[in-house]
């Protein structure tokens, strides 16, 4: 376990996506342990949201606590199994090498960071919900703190992307520019050959960062994606944030409505985007 923890801090350390590291084409991360430290991050934050209920008079608080607790994972393992086919695909459109295991660990690994942020925040998200009796309040911070967490967690999805496209272009280089057996040449042609590898290698090494030089969500200065590969891998980040924002309406209750009778799950209605848009509307004009 302890194990799994150092390798998430090697990813958000950036270690884990230095150019040196991914120039086997994919990102050298345990899956099955960053699953498991994503899923029980993911509770961690479940727990610090269901935190409101235990501070008001409610028969059942401590289920909804527990609900919240349980559900978080399903919310992101859930919307990952809805939005992978597309990622794929989209991954495969755009010219990509990366095979299917190395597209999950890379969104595995952006998940992660998802869930390490929102677990950072987390004690600050308890803590309005132990001083706070607004209810409106609490899921607009709960909704912004989401959002905060899957804006960085996909940032490093991008970049890591970049990188691992970058890396990929680096190799085929040398590869092409290595040397191959040939008849000897006369001298000139050896010391131009010769120069013209130089060139080839000093290009390669302005490109490499210094050690330490990147976090993992710092761009790689001059090498950055084709534009229609940003609008494809832009698309489905948007595609991302409205099923996982949809998926958490499906899966709510999260926080619990002190006016509402305890339920692990309320009858479908509406949508995400007109519910947060009435508790707005609610917490302005000062509605209940």
């Amino acid at each position: 376990m302890l194990r799994w923890f150092g390798e998430l801090d090697r990813v958000l350390r950036g270690d884990a996506t230095r150019m040196e590291c991914l120039e086997e084409g994919t990102i050298r991360i345990p899956l099955f342990g960053l699953s498991v430290i994503s899923i029980l991050l993911a509770m961690v934050f479940g727990a610090c949201m269901g935190s409101f209920a235990l501070t008001v008079d409610w028969q059942e608080r401590y289920w909804q606590t527990i609900a919240a607790t349980l559900k978080m994972p399903v919310l992101f393992a859930a919307t990952l199994v809805v939005t992978f086919p597309s990622l794929y695909v989209f991954n495969a459109l755009v010219g990509s090498r990366l095979r299917l295991s190395e597209v999950l660990r890379l969104v595995v690994s952006a998940l992660a960071v998802c869930m390490a942020v929102l677990s950072s925040l987390g004690p600050i998200v308890a803590f309005f919900s132990v001083t706070s009796v607004s209810y409106q309040f609490i899921v607009l911070l709960n909704v912004i703190v989401c959002a905060v967490s899957g804006f960085l967690g996909l940032s490093f999805l991008m970049q890591t992307l970049n990188r691992l496209s970058v890396a990929a272009g680096q190799v085929r280089e040398r590869e092409s520019t290595a040397p191959k057996p040939a008849p000897q040449a006369p001298a000139a042609a050896d010391q131009g050959s010769a120069s013209d590898d130089a060139d080839d290698v000093m290009m390669v090494e302005l490109v490499l960062p210094a050690p330490g030089a990147l976090g993992p969500l710092d761009r790689l200065p001059g090498q950055l994606l084709g534009a229609h590969v940003r609008k494809v891998f832009v698309v489905w980040i948007a595609v991302f944030g409205l099923v996982g924002a949809q998926m958490s309406w499906l899966l709510r209750p999260f926080i619990g409505d002190p006016d509402a009778p305890f339920a692990w799950f309320r009858p479908r209605g509406s949508s995400f985007f007109e519910a947060v848009f009435h508790l707005l509307w609610s917490l302005l004009v000062g509605n209940p």
